[in-house]
């Protein structure tokens, strides 16, 4: 046995004096490349794991090794996530064909039949290049080039800009998987934290931390939320684009980095609490939409008072003085402040900013409708989208007037010249 340890010992010593590095043949550039680039990740992966920026000090990864048969979340758990994102994908196409549009047609939602701008490469290029609002100059200007009246100039745009907007059918659809998908992750949340102690006393999500045994609930709970959000961002380019489209994506970016990082640190109890409170009222903001898209009005403005309290109480009561109060004062009492208590807290924060700004928006629309009896509409968008009707009938009037020029007038209502032929 000792000349075993005897000869490896040999053998070690001699393989680190083989071909030492000044003797050492110079390798191919791309293998060097090739080796240079591998260090290079090496030392960029062994900086990012590095403990003292996720943990307390004296805590580690060691710390949620399984052993004595308790499970700990792990960071390699959440490539699980990327999967589930494309199977909602999939879910989502089926779930709009199958259930969304024959809901819709059943509500009286139908898919706007709009006209189309004739093709004109100059008014295109202006379109898709300058603006698609042109000044009063402007459209002077593309008359000229274009040999169309001021009208004909106008009403294309106007085409050209309903041509981009979704139609409420898409729209429909679009806000029915949300809501399927928030009602059920919010009952689901609901059901998982119900008899959990941290739901009702906010200082036990940090009890044992960082020893927290993981929970199966908590496992799912946390994949299926991570691969939904994952799902918008796969899909943001098909979805239908609003003003606050920049705000959506700094919220799906954020949320997906607070879940991800909450996972490796095992700052799961917490994490479940956000997804808990924010699935509280998205789903009643989908339910609001679905029915203004199909015109029930009533329905529509007292399911979004009812959204708009529970928007305010969760987001700007809730999150900030329970939440982020617990994952901002109290941490510090029980381990002194390091790079991951900094960084999740701040995602904290930029979440709250979204609150914030969302919740003007809510406040205003709410407001108008109480004081005023107006319909609420959604002014990130909707507000126009849902005119397109009505404009739509505002150009075909237009050109009506146009088509007459001075034809008789009977009982209020023009007379069609039916011998007149439109030119686009």
């Amino acid at each position: 046995m000792r000349s075993f340890f005897s000869l490896r010992a040999v053998a070690e010593g001699n393989s680190g004096k083989e071909n030492p590095p000044f003797n050492r043949k110079k390798p191919p550039a791309q293998g060097g490349a090739a080796i240079c680039h591998d260090r290079m990740l090496s030392e960029l992966s062994e900086w990012f794991w590095q403990e003292r920026r996720w943990f307390p000090e004296g805590l580690g990864w060691a710390d949620l090794e399984d052993r004595d048969g308790r499970v700990y979340a792990k960071a390699r758990d959440l490539w699980v996530a990327l999967p589930i994102a494309l199977i909602f994908l999939i879910i989502r196409q089926i779930f709009e064909r199958m259930v969304a549009t024959p809901l819709a047609s059943l509500l009286g939602v139908k898919d706007t039949v709009r006209l189309k701008a004739p093709h004109n490469t100059t008014l295109e290029s202006y379109y898709c290049n300058i603006t698609k609002n042109p000044t009063q100059s402007s459209v002077a200007s593309l008359c000229k080039k274009t040999g169309y009246s001021e009208r004909q100039v106008q009403r294309w745009f106007r085409r050209r800009r309903n041509q981009d907007r979704p139609s409420l059918l898409k729209k429909f659809r679009e806000a029915s998987w949300r809501f399927t998908f928030y009602l059920l992750a919010f009952i689901a949340g609901l059901a998982a934290l119900i008899d959990k102690p941290w739901l009702y006393d906010l200082k036990e999500m940090w009890q044992g931390f960082p020893v927290l045994t993981l929970l199966p609930s908590q496992y799912w709970y946390y994949m299926i939320e991570l691969g939904f959000y994952g799902s918008l961002l796969f899909s943001v380019a098909s979805d239908v684009k609003r003003k606050d489209f920049k705000e959506q994506i700094v919220h799906h970016v954020a949320t997906i980095l607070l879940i991800s990082f909450s996972w490796c640190v095992n700052y799961i109890r917490c994490g479940t609490l956000i997804m808990l409170v924010h699935d509280s009222s998205d789903y009643l903001l989908e339910s609001a939409k679905m029915f203004n898209y199909a015109g029930w009005r009533n329905a529509c403005n007292y399911i979004f008072i009812v959204f708009a309290a529970v928007f305010i109480v969760t987001r700007l009561v809730i999150f900030p003085f329970w939440i982020i109060y617990c994952t901002w004062v109290y941490p510090v009492t029980i381990y002194k402040p390091f790079f991951g208590y900094y960084f999740f807290n701040g995602l904290l924060m930029t979440l709250q900013c979204l609150h914030i700004f969302w919740a003007v928006l809510i406040i205003r629309i709410a407001i108008r409708f109480l004081t005023n009896n107006e319909k609420v509409d959604d002014e990130r968008s909707d507000k126009d989208e849902t005119d397109e009707s009505e404009e739509e009938e505002e150009e075909e009037a237009g050109e009506k007037k146009h088509m007459k020029k001075n034809g008789p007038v009977q009982n209020g209502h023009t007379v069609h010249n039916n011998n007149h032929s439109k030119r686009e």
